[in-house]
């Protein structure tokens, strides 16, 4: 190439001089293909960009749905299905421990074709406002007239258990921020104290989760009228929650620090209808013109009887895993002094167990009191006490986690847990003979699939009335001989004879009475 010529201003691909004339540029060294080849080798392949330019378009169009304002939306209902499925498992496997479901199945059952809450489980005939005041339950009735099934209820009670997560872990997240709220969130709908509750049947204490989340949600933010709002209700849910709604308004004024006319009312509110229903409604309802759980408040020396040792360990079994005992630097704690008060005073072995059901009241309240503390705790002059409260949100996910290795959620993972065993549908065939609307004496195994459609006595406890039927568990080793003697000596004026039986289920049916 000339040098001095390109210096001068040759365009490569140009003679200089020649006007527009052009000539091919020269060519480079060596072959092409092979230069094609590689370069053809070394781009990635095309599916894989597309699947990138798919992954971003998916995240794009998700985004909204992943906004932190949405978490408790989200944990909420993912708690929603899993504590349906808990409940539907439970159901499928007829593994119920108790008779409460029977028993709220018959209240709804009267609410929902508009009669008296009548609950023969009980006794024939008892209103069951004379044993417990919870009206709140006529909310499920249009629900249950619709779909008349225990699961109707048990699903319910899935649906307001998941509704009490929502206020927590949004408190949380504001309080705290998003993942340790998030993880605070969790933990609640994954503590011992919920999940017990969801495994054991159906109770009226469900209603009580979210109003009480929602109204300590309130306080923290000093919402006084929501908080009103949200806690007058509770006077509905089970006559002793009014000394509850009273503690949350003297909570307000501690809060407010002034004689604010909403607080005081919810206090008066709260004593007056606890006094009014123990008082007059529940002995009106009653047959006996009594409450009948005056006999659970201490002895007959008037002194309770439950260990102090055993009492101390389930209030640490509520404030420990939960909480890591922060919330006692809180004064929304308070509001657990009622249903611990409650137990203090009383001689009932159950009430300070960690099963069932009542300890899930407590949950909420030590929830959102951890929730209440931890912003203070953060910036305490004490570098162990900053450094333990940021930690702790984790800490308190992690022991959710533990635990629930050995407790109901984790039966989830199981396949076992969502088939149906066979002696269950055996014993559903053998019930399904019983026809609709017959009266029918029965132990806690056969309930779930009679008290929708029949007319359910609790073994022993007819009044005298001779039932139509006899459904019963074969059980200790008994015989069906044994069984049937015993059902004859019960009700010596009628005969009754075997309609079927499984490996643990006997049906009797009365032929004639005298």
């Amino acid at each position: 190439m000339d040098t001095a010529a390109a210096t001068v201003g040759g365009t490569p691909g140009r003679i200089s001089g020649e006007g527009s004339a052009t000539v091919p540029p020269p060519r480079t060294a060596g072959p092409a293909a092979p230069a094609t080849a590689t370069a053809t080798t070394d781009a990635p392949p095309a599916w894989a960009g597309r699947l990138r330019h798919g992954a971003g378009r998916l995240r794009t169009r998700t985004a909204p749905l992943r906004a932190a304002r949405l978490d408790p939306y989200w944990a909420a209902a993912f708690f929603f299905v899993a504590f349906t499925l808990l409940s539907l498992c439970r159901f499928r496997t007829m593994s119920f421990s108790s008779w409460d479901l029977g028993i709220f199945e018959q209240a709804v059952r009267g609410y929902a074709h508009f009669q008296a809450p009548i609950v023969d489980l009980k006794g024939p005939g008892t209103n069951i406002l004379g044993d417990h005041f919870s009206p709140v339950l006529i909310v499920l009735a249009p629900f249950y007239r619709v779909f008349p099934s225990p699961m109707t209820l048990l699903t319910a009670q899935a649906a307001l258990f998941a509704l009490s997560v929502l206020p927590v872990t949004r408190a949380a997240a504001r309080h705290l921020g998003r993942l340790p709220g998030l993880a605070i969130g969790v933990a609640y709908g994954m503590s011992w104290g919920v999940q017990k509750a969801v495994d054991f049947d159906f109770h009226e204490i469900a209603f009580a989760m979210p109003l009480i989340a929602f109204a300590l949600e309130a306080v923290l933010r000093g919402r006084w009228t929501a908080v009103v709002c949200w806690a007058a209700p509770l006077v509905l849910v089970k006559e002793d929650l009014g000394v509850t709604a009273a503690t949350i308004g003297a909570l307000a004024l501690i809060r407010t620090r002034r004689a604010s006319p909403l607080a005081i009312g919810l206090v008066a509110f709260g004593i007056t209808a606890t006094a009014v229903t123990l008082g007059l409604l529940i002995p009106g309802f009653n047959g006996s013109g009594s409450y009948d759980y005056w006999s659970k408040l201490g002895t007959d020396g008037g002194g309770a009887t439950i260990p102090l040792d055993t009492a101390l360990r389930t209030t640490l079994w509520v404030l420990l895993p939960t909480t890591g005992l922060l919330a006692l630097r809180s004064p929304l704690l308070l509001v657990a002094l009622p249903t611990l008060g409650w137990r203090f005073l009383s001689h009932e072995p159950h009430y300070w167990g960690t099963d069932w059901h009542y300890n899930a009241v407590l949950m909420p309240v030590v929830f959102l009191a951890l929730i209440d503390a931890l912003p203070r705790i953060r910036v305490s002059a004490r570098p162990w006490l900053r450094s333990y409260a940021r930690h702790l949100p984790a800490a308190v996910l992690a022991a959710a986690l533990a635990l629930t290795t050995s407790l109901p959620l984790s039966g989830l993972t199981e396949a076992a847990a969502y088939r149906t065993p066979p002696n269950v549908t055996a014993d559903e065939k053998l019930l399904d003979r019983i026809p609709d609307g017959a009266t029918v004496e029965s132990d806690v195994r056969p309930l779930s699939r009679l008290a929708h459609r029949t007319r359910v006595f609790w073994i022993g406890d007819t009044g005298g009335l001779a039932p139509d039927f006899v459904a019963v568990q074969l059980r200790d080793d008994r015989t069906p001989r044994q069984v049937l003697a015993e059902t004859a000596a019960r009700h010596p004026r009628s005969t009754y004879v075997v309609l079927g039986d499984t490996a643990d289920l006997l049906v009797f049916r009365r032929t004639s009475s005298r």
